[in-house]
C-alpha cells in the first residue's frame, strides 16, 4: 500500500513539474531564477541568501533565494517536511536549485522528487557553495533554459 502511494505521488510531482516548465524564458538580464534551500534550522538559508545578495553583473539573472524549513514541531526535520518542500520547489517554473537537507536520510527524500522536476539538487554543498555553483553555470550557459543550464553543470 505504501509502494503505491509512493507511486502516486512520484507521478504527480512529474504532472506537477510538466505543467509548471518554461515560463521564465531565457537567462537574459531581466530573468528571474530561484534557488530553494530546505533545512531545520538558518543557517543554509543564511549561507545562501549572502551569497546571493553578492554583485549582480551583466546579463545573469536575479537570483532570488527561498527559504523553507523542514522542521516539524519538534525542531528536528521530518519526512513530510522535507518531502512538502521538494515539491513545493518543483511548483515553483523558476526554480533552478534545491539546496537540500544537511542530513543525508533527508536527502533521500527530497532528492529524487526535484530530480524528477529537472531541478539540480546540492546536498553536500553548504548555501554558500551552491548558490556560488548556480551563478557560475548561469554565467556559463549557452542555454535559454537556466534550469537546464544549472542541471547540466551539476551533473557534469
Amino acid at each position: 500500500m505504501a509502494r503505491r502511494g509512493l507511486w502516486v505521488l512520484l507521478l504527480l510531482v512529474v504532472l506537477g513539474a510538466a505543467a509548471g516548465c518554461g515560463e521564465e524564458g531565457g537567462a537574459g538580464g531581466d530573468a528571474v531564477v530561484t534557488v530553494y534551500v530546505s533545512s531545520p534550522g538558518r543557517v543554509l538559508c543564511d549561507e545562501a541568501r549572502e551569497q546571493a545578495s553578492q554583485g549582480k553583473g551583466g546579463e545573469e539573472p536575479e537570483l532570488r533565494v527561498v527559504c523553507l524549513d523542514a522542521s516539524g514541531p519538534s525542531g528536528k526535520w521530518t519526512l513530510a517536511q522535507v518531502g512538502a518542500n521538494a515539491r513545493r520547489a518543483t511548483e515553483d517554473s523558476t526554480a533552478v536549485a534545491y539546496v537540500g537537507e544537511p542530513d543525508r536520510k533527508a536527502r533521500r527524500q527530497s532528492q529524487p522528487i526535484v530530480e524528477a522536476a529537472g531541478i539540480a539538487a546540492f546536498g553536500s554543498a553548504n548555501g554558500r557553495e551552491a548558490v556560488a555553483e548556480v551563478r557560475a553555470a548561469l554565467k556559463e550557459a549557452d542555454d535559454a533554459d537556466p534550469r537546464e543550464a544549472v542541471l547540466d553543470a551539476v551533473e557534469g
